[in-house]
């Protein structure tokens, strides 16, 4: 066998391998493949036998990958998805390319998929593919080319394009702020206080903008705002929402504002772009109708 040809396995010992370093078993993966466990099996095997080393670790009970299978399995996971996503560029005769864009859950959909129609309009030969994200990533290992950050413009190696500040406010139910005594902020600080994972500092901060002292007291904690509007709708508490996610329920008089000044946030929101990705087309668009849906010019800021 020729240096090229080892180094170059076949597509189908490739699958059979990620499925079974995947889903750590031989049948799991010869049934999602499709196949028999005895060709997955034959699969692994070559593999084994083209490169010389063991993948996986086996008993009479379990298999597992070897150290030298958990490096390869990352490369081969990678290697495979971007095979897919040339196969689907091809298949959809993409003339333009592909953005693959990680997105906050609920500035996703609340804010920006409301918008996406008239970019699609717009670019109709660029697919966008979301993913949803929250907090920071690996931008090559997820094989994704920009994401919708919220936090601060510090992300390693990439641009961080501010596209808009954030204002934070209380806000209650109407039946719970009728069955409480709330004619001040510093009444808030004795009620049930709802908490974003995170943003674990947010009720503090707000507190120390009023001048007021921070509770220190538990309370409930959610991972996504949608799920923490739903709890303060529900009387469960009062909580710290960004206005622009919870206008809706605003206007529904669904959710109140508490007493309480409106504060802006020290984070706000950001279009991440990996240094790599700076001249790709589909980026640059996306980036451009994005600053124009927003209204302002582009403020940059690399790391």
């Amino acid at each position: 066998m020729n240096v090229q040809r080892r180094l170059l396995p076949n597509t189908a010992a490739l699958a059979a391998f990620e499925a079974v370093a995947r889903l750590g078993s031989f049948t799991a993966a010869a049934r999602e493949l499709d196949l028999t466990q005895g060709a997955i099996s034959r699969q692994i095997g070559l593999l084994e036998e083209q490169f010389g080393r063991r993948l996986f670790e086996r008993d009479s009970r379990n298999v597992r990958l070897s150290s030298a299978g958990e490096i390869y399995a990352e490369a081969v996971r990678s290697a495979l998805g971007q095979l897919r996503d040339a196969a689907l560029g091809l298949m959809s005769n993409r003339h333009s390319g592909v953005l693959n864009l990680a997105i906050l859950p609920t500035f996703g959909t609340r804010w920006l998929m409301p918008l996406i129609p008239d970019f699609v309009a717009r670019h109709p030969d660029i697919t966008i593919n979301f993913a949803t994200r929250i907090g920071r990533f690996d931008f090559a290992r997820e094989r994704l080319d920009a994401a919708i950050h919220h936090g601060m413009p510090d992300w390693p190696d990439a641009d961080c394009t501010l596209l808009m500040r954030e204002t934070v406010m209380p806000v209650v139910s109407l039946e719970f702020l009728a069955t409480r005594a709330i004619a001040t902020p510093a009444d808030i600080s004795r009620l049930p206080l709802l908490h974003m994972a995170t943003r674990p500092g947010a009720w503090s901060e707000w507190f120390e903008h009023l001048g007021l002292e921070a509770p220190t007291g538990p309370g409930m904690q959610f991972e996504q705002f949608g799920t923490v509007a739903q709890a303060c709708m529900a009387g469960l508490g009062v909580a710290l929402l960004p206005e622009i996610l919870i206008a809706g329920e605003l206007q529904r008089r669904q959710l109140v504002p508490a007493p309480g000044t409106p504060m802006q946030s020290r984070s706000a929101y950001y279009l991440v772009v990996p240094h790599d990705k700076r001249g790709h087309p589909p980026v640059a668009s996306f980036r451009d109708w994005l600053l124009g849906q927003i209204g302002k010019e582009p403020a940059v800021l690399a790391w």
